[in-house]
């Protein structure tokens, strides 16, 4: 089982790993875990907090399909018109996802405040759009 604690803010989730190794036996449980945050917002209305911050101070070393995962995870929040940002990672982590060359495809800051921060940009940017393609579908 998978050690993880969660906490709610006003725009996002922030989960954060407590596990040292993240191996690939976890990625599993870990995708199941992360996207229900996706679907449970789906389902509640009034639940729109559907952004996710996923802290990872703790985890000091990822396995490649663990990390390929994570890469995967991010894109179906983004498909999802949803906010995926990792923070803290430990810095062998972050040296060894850009060994692999996943480093840029994901988002990733050094603390949760920034983290919060991209989140934010990147409601305006989905709003802004948005309204954007209402109008243009709807041209008055």
């Amino acid at each position: 089982m998978m050690n993880v604690k969660s906490d709610t803010k006003e725009k996002f989730h922030v989960v954060t790993l407590s596990e040292p190794v993240l191996s690939a036996s976890m990625t599993g449980e870990m995708e199941k875990y992360l996207l229900s945050y996706l679907q449970n917002d789906a389902q509640a209305a009034e639940a729109k907090v559907k952004n996710l911050v996923l802290r990872m101070a703790e985890v000091g070393s990822v396995e490649p399909a663990a990390a390929e995962k994570l890469v995967e995870i991010q894109q179906q929040f983004y498909e999802s018109g949803a906010s995926f940002v990792i923070c803290e990672l430990q810095q062998a982590v972050e040296d060894y996802l850009d060994q692999q060359e996943l480093l840029e495809l994901i988002n990733v800051t050094p603390t949760e405040s920034e983290a919060w921060d991209i989140v934010q940009m990147e409601e305006m940017e989905r709003e802004m759009f948005g309204d954007e393609d209402a109008a243009n579908e709807n041209p008055v």
